[in-house]
């Protein structure tokens, strides 16, 4: 079955904006936030919680969980299109915003992320892969009126 082209990306952060990112198992080296594609029927509200809960173990509504009412389109890189039907280029990508109280453990889907750190914001920003997630980061920083 092939991946929806539609995802949820969820910044997961704290109040002075320590935010958390992980390396990708199957790239090394490319760090990210919680990200994931919506399944059948579901919405990238949904996702978004279910993607929290798979790759961190947290539960989103046990905290500060907000749709940032957002999203980007972005082509998808080639390596990976291979998960997508054929012709699909392109995936439009939600973004959320979770903060917790503190900085906290939490358990990686190890099948999908090798480490994670917690990161200031701005440094978080020259880490991370993707321009879309740079793009969260940033928007992260205008609610507080900060820039990077």
């Amino acid at each position: 079955m092939h991946k929806i082209p539609v995802s949820a990306l969820v910044l997961i952060h704290t109040a002075d904006l320590q935010v958390l990112i992980m390396e990708r198992a199957d790239k090394s080296g490319y760090w990210q936030s919680v990200t994931g594609s919506i399944e059948l029927g579901e919405t990238p509200y949904q996702a978004a919680i279910r993607e929290v809960k798979e790759e961190t173990g947290l539960d989103a509504l046990q905290f500060d969980f907000q749709d940032w009412q957002a999203s980007n389109v972005y082509e998808i890189y080639p390596h990976w299109r291979h998960r997508y039907a054929p012709g699909v280029v392109e995936n439009t990508e939600h973004l959320f915003g979770l903060m917790l109280p503190n900085t906290m453990p939490v358990q990686l889907a190890l099948d999908e992320h090798v480490q994670y750190q917690w990161v200031d914001w701005r440094e978080a920003a020259q880490r991370v892969f993707s321009w879309t997630n740079v793009d969260a980061l940033k928007r992260l920083g205008e609610k507080y009126q900060l820039s990077l």
